[in-house]
């Protein structure tokens, strides 16, 4: 796996064991690393400590199988503290808390994404133990220099981060490049099997990644666009957007920036990249660009803009235009992003779960032109400004959710309004009133954390719901 050779000897901390996190502990340990690990859900530690016993990987000093659990955060005396496996390949892992453990020795501590690190007390405790918070992402650079030669396309933005790296993806694919996509998207970097020479990585970047990472030199760094987001992470929309120009920084002079020509941040890029090489992202065809029409999977303004970034990074790979024009062409799209779900009697039913702020919504309306449109949740915002342009497409809509009623205040007087509170309860009554050639849209503006544990949970909801009628 990717960094099996890079990190021998040196000693890191783990804090949370979701899927990234499980991948860089088994990541750093194939590597000859020693690993203090820990996550607050104690079904996590359980996981991780069983899934080794399986292997035959216990690691408790005294030899009887089990799994160090140091909660106490008292650290053992020398020479109790780190534990080779019994199969002798010294690997060395424990479960401690860093928040309450010694750090002295430690070369990082790997957290994950989604810690918000302006509020919680890890960021205090590595400061105080002058210690580097990264991400995978940090370990993923520091591992290049092991790995065969091969190219790495980061891809960052408000939105459009995960249509635009599955593109490029697919795009590579079909060119016959090895490639492999990862980051805020697919599986986790470190858990994946290095390319062979010429390969490309192709990484889709949150702000919170890039937040973790301090020395990742893409030869080719993508930003699509910066609107307010995550603001409860951030110290105002600024702080935010530096977080984003952040992929620039780390870049190498010689390597390429790509950026929208027309957009605020247009400047601060300019400023940033100086005299490095440049391509732009704009509305207008390029190169293989001629007709949208053809691009079933890729429909509405906001993904003319997306495969013109995606053609951009894909010329700029030297990508013969045949393929990157047949990677248009049969590109099929992900799930949960103006997923095509089911047509029943002359209406489309289309699943956009993952349009979490006003922002992300506003393309698949202004892709239809006549839609009956389901929205709420978790809300990120207190207005719906980024929709209005396309308030005319919508024949009528339904809330759901924390935001239904302050949404049907803000729609009513635009668009016919039905307060639903229940996703299946606004299933039924949009397809109830959708006429044939009419579109039955999920596209929520919100986040899902008050009815759903994720956007692809509610997604699927919605399927579930659209297939029950």
């Amino acid at each position: 796996m990717i960094g099996s050779s890079a990190f021998s000897g040196r000693k890191y901390a783990v804090y949370g064991l979701a899927r990234s996190g499980m991948a860089t502990v088994e990541a750093l340990l194939a590597s000859g690393a020693e690993v203090m690990a820990w996550d607050q859900n104690e079904s996590a530690r359980d996981h991780l400590a069983s899934l080794r016993r399986s292997r035959g990987e216990g690691d408790h000093p005294k030899g009887d199988g089990g799994v160090v659990d140091e909660a106490s955060s008292i650290t053992p005396p020398q020479g109790s503290a780190w534990s080779p496996s019994p199969s002798g390949d010294g690997e060395a892992i424990r479960f401690a808390d860093p928040l309450t453990t010694s750090l002295d020795g430690f070369d990082g501590i790997v957290v994950s994404p989604g810690v918000p690190l302006n509020r919680h007390p890890i960021a205090d405790r590595a400061r105080e133990a002058g210690v580097p918070l990264i991400g995978d992402i940090e370990l993923f650079a520091l591992a290049r220099a092991s790995l065969p030669p091969h190219r790495v396309v980061g891809i960052t933005g408000t939105n459009g981060k995960s249509t635009t790296t599955a593109l490029v993806h697919h795009i590579l694919v079909t060119a016959g490049i090895p490639t492999t996509m990862a980051g805020n998207i697919g599986f986790p970097i470190l858990g994946q099997e290095p390319l062979p020479a010429g390969g490309v990585y192709v990484l889709e970047l949150s702000s919170y990644q890039l937040d973790l990472t301090h020395s990742l030199d893409c030869e080719v760094a993508v930003l699509l666009n910066v609107s307010p987001d995550h603001l409860d992470r951030y110290d105002g929309f600024e702080a935010y957007r530096e977080s984003k120009l952040r992929l620039f920084r780390m870049q190498s002079d010689r390597h390429l920036a790509v950026y929208p020509f027309d957009s605020e941040e247009a400047a601060a890029v300019r400023q940033l990249i100086g005299n490095r090489p440049e391509l732009w992202i704009t509305s207008d065809p390029v190169g293989p660009m001629v007709n949208q029409a053809e691009w079933p999977s890729l429909q509405g303004p906001h993904n003319r803009l997306n495969a013109s970034a995606a053609v951009a990074v894909c010329a700029a790979l030297d990508i013969p235009e045949k393929a990157i024009a047949e990677g248009l062409r049969t590109y099929p799209g992900l799930p949960h992003r103006m997923e095509r779900v089911a047509e029943k009697n002359g209406v489309l039913f289309v699943n956009d779960s993952k349009a979490t702020n006003p922002t992300s919504a506003a393309p698949a309306l202004a892709a239809y032109p006549a839609v009956h449109w389901i929205l709420g949740g978790l809300p990120k915002s207190d207005d719906l400004d980024a929709c209005e342009p396309y308030l005319d497409h919508v024949r009528a809509a339904y809330t759901i959710g924390e935001a239904g009623p302050m949404f049907a205040r803000l729609l009513r007087g635009h668009v016919p309004v039905s307060e639903c509170e229940m996703l299946f309860e606004a299933v039924a009554e949009a397809a109830g009133k959708a006429k044939p050639g009419e579109v039955v849209l999920l596209s929520p503006a919100c986040a899902s954390f008050d009815q759903f544990r994720d956007y692809e949970a509610r997604g699927d909801a919605f399927r579930a719901a659209v297939e029950a009628l």
